[in-house]
């Protein structure tokens, strides 16, 4: 069974077992995949996690990113209440091999982040926040993501701003010109050692503040948070003309099987 809130569970997923229980506790690195929310752009009834991409829901294909991934120890997946069974299919489907457990979300999405890092193991050093509408996450980037935070502390995906960037305070004029040269566009993974980001998000709690990621977080505690720029595609299902490109993204980046040579 899986474990849902802040429980963790105590049995390991199909194929894995768990050391023994004298056995020291092997340190690890936990994904933690937020796939709580609720894209409305897409129409009431149709959840842009679950839309396919080459016969594969979107959050599918995140989630078979780090399953795959040899620096990734397990999986977390922070779900909406009701939607248990479709991920536990969906685990089966992309044919999961990694240890994973099921979170419930919460009202905002730092409390979703929250509700995960409590269900992540107890030998758990670092983890990687990650976005379910992000499917095109490289394997590269989740790499540099853990090394940075093992090395750091606090590391995001990113990718400097290559437009060129206004401000405007009323939203119909412009008040004033941003240096691009000194703005990035911040994306997940975010991975953190996970005593700082526990600290971080403790103190979002104890301020009753709001941040929209985890990086906003760290900035509570005077936490620096290294840049790991994002070399490869690495987009957000928000809108559906979002989907061809996203496909055409997946296409390229998939293995292709040899063609066969004509004698």
């Amino acid at each position: 069974m899986s474990s849902i809130g802040a429980q963790r569970s105590p049995e390991p997923r199909p194929g894995l077992s768990h050391p023994h229980p004298q056995d020291p506790p092997q340190l690890m690195t936990s994904a933690v995949i937020v796939a709580a929310g609720r894209g409305t752009r897409f129409g009431p009834d149709r959840d842009k996690l679950f839309l396919e991409i080459r016969g594969l829901p979107v959050v599918g294909h995140a989630w078979r990113r780090f399953d795959r991934h040899s620096g990734v120890d397990e999986v977390v997946l922070v779900v909406r209440p009701g939607l248990e069974q479709a991920f536990e299919e969906l685990g089966r489907q992309i044919g999961a091999t990694k240890p994973y457990r099921l979170a419930h979300g919460g009202a905002e999405r730092q409390d979703s982040v929250w509700n995960g890092l409590e269900a992540i193991s107890p030998a758990a050093q670092v983890v990687l926040i990650h976005d379910g509408a992000r499917p095109c996450v490289a394997p590269e980037l989740i790499t540099g993501c853990i090394a940075a935070a093992r090395a750091h502390g606090a590391a995001v995906a990113a990718q400097p701003v290559t437009d060129t960037i206004k401000e405007s305070c009323d939203g119909a004029t412009i008040a004033r010109h941003l240096d691009r040269s000194r703005l990035w566009s911040v994306q997940t993974p975010q991975t953190f050692q996970v005593p700082i980001l526990r600290r971080a998000l403790a103190e979002v709690r104890r301020q009753g503040a709001r941040v929209t990621d985890d990086t906003a977080a760290c900035e509570l505690i005077g936490q620096p948070v290294q840049l790991v720029p994002s070399r490869a595609p690495n987009p957000k299902v928000t809108l559906p003309e979002d989907l061809p490109l996203i496909e055409a993204w997946i296409d390229a980046a998939e293995p292709k099987p040899p063609t066969a040579r004509g004698g």
